[in-house]
């Protein structure tokens, strides 16, 4: 089951007050970008984050799930929890370089 754009949407809709929040549609599913830089991963109408240390108290009693076949491991966020959600944009946001730009051939 793909995710539908009304979630996406939702999800984009808790985490507005964390900067510039966009998405973009990748292999039938999101990346949730947070000023430019790729920090949700959304799934079958699930969120997900990198299972990074710097996360390890804030989601010591997450879920963690597959996001797709071949993956690491991933938190679950529950994005229904909103301050939990920002403050884990809060901490991933500037440890999350940006992404290299990619030149086109000619």
């Amino acid at each position: 089951m793909a995710t539908g754009l009304d979630f996406i949407e939702y999800v984009c809709g808790q985490i507005k007050s964390a900067g510039i929040v966009t998405y973009r549609k990748m292999f039938g599913e999101y990346m949730v970008y947070v000023n430019a830089k790729p920090l949700l991963l959304v799934c079958d109408d699930t969120v997900y984050v990198k299972t990074l240390d710097c996360l390890g108290d804030l989601m010591a009693h997450a879920q963690t799930g597959l996001p797709y076949e071949g993956a690491k491991p991933h938190y679950i966020l529950d994005i229904d929890d909103n301050n939990l959600s920002l403050e884990v944009i809060r901490v991933l946001e500037p440890l999350t370089p940006l992404p290299k730009s990619r030149l086109k051939k000619a």
